[in-house]
């Protein structure tokens, strides 16, 4: 009987293992310095694990979501706004002494606590962060105006580059000049959610102007639901098939949600 409650036992920690595990599968990209795992998780939020280190981009949804990913070694904040700045992840994730990358508008709302962890760069500037350069990059609405969602200088795009690669994280913008600019990237991650950032059709326009070897769309949920990312993957590919659309879900209890409403008709 013993020995039936110990295996019981490993079965159950065995499915508690598997239940923490993120529910979409991690990618690989190739660098100079073995694979860059690329981890989605929700919205805005993604984990880069390269070389034995964990960067955590936007953590937000709550630390559940983490379980089954180490540890960060450092964060990377872009804006101000409740789905990049959530207070109540940070507060659950293991984050002693770890440095946090983020905008001074971030910095000024950051608790208390994590103010000695805060490396502000602003839209221009650069730091050095476990031996990856990042160089902040504007991210705003268009036409800039002062009560727009999203005003240029308060937020931070980010590149970061990783092995040889050069992977641009655009945080909440439209498809800015900045961007449109964009030389040699490698890997991008593209907001298109209105009305906080731009249409699919503004997202492949920019897209199609910078060229990224491969390009994921991302904080694609709006008022009105999801952007069909399908369809901005043909305007893009249309046009350029050098470009690689991954595909990937970011919000699986949409999915999930959307699977029972059509198993009830």
């Amino acid at each position: 009987m013993k020995l039936k409650a110990f295996f019981t036992l490993l079965l159950g920690l065995a499915i508690l293992q598997v239940n923490a595990q993120p529910t979409v599968k991690p990618d690989m990209v190739k660098t100079n310095k073995g694979q860059l795992k690329i981890q989605p998780i929700t919205h805005g939020s993604l984990v880069l694990q390269w070389n034995g280190k964990t960067i955590y981009v936007d953590p937000y949804g709550g630390s559940e979501l983490y379980k089954g990913i180490a540890k960060p070694d450092l964060v990377l904040i872009t804006d101000i706004h409740p789905d990049h700045l959530d207070t109540k992840t940070l507060d659950g994730l293991t984050l002693e002494g770890i440095k946090m990358v983020v905008p001074q508008a971030v910095a000024d709302q950051l608790p208390e606590k994590y103010k000695s962890q805060a490396v502000v760069i602003s839209n221009g500037q650069s730091t050095n962060q476990l031996g990856i350069p990042i160089a902040a990059i504007p991210m705003y609405n268009l036409p800039e105006a002062a009560d727009a969602k999203h005003v240029k200088g308060r937020g931070n795009g980010y590149i970061l580059n990783i092995g040889g690669k050069n992977v641009y994280i655009s945080g909440d913008t439209e498809d800015i000049p900045e961007m449109r600019a964009l030389k040699n990237v490698d890997v991008a991650f593209v907001s298109m959610n209105l009305p906080y950032t731009m249409d699919i059709n503004q997202a492949a326009s920019g897209v199609l102007e910078f060229k990224p070897k491969v390009i994921y769309p991302y904080h694609y949920r709006g008022t009105d639901g999801l952007a069909d990312v399908e369809a901005f993957k043909k305007m893009v590919n249309d046009q350029d098939k050098n470009i690689e659309v991954r595909l990937r879900n970011w919000y699986p209890e949409a999915a999930k949600n959307k699977a029972a409403e059509v198993k009830k008709k």
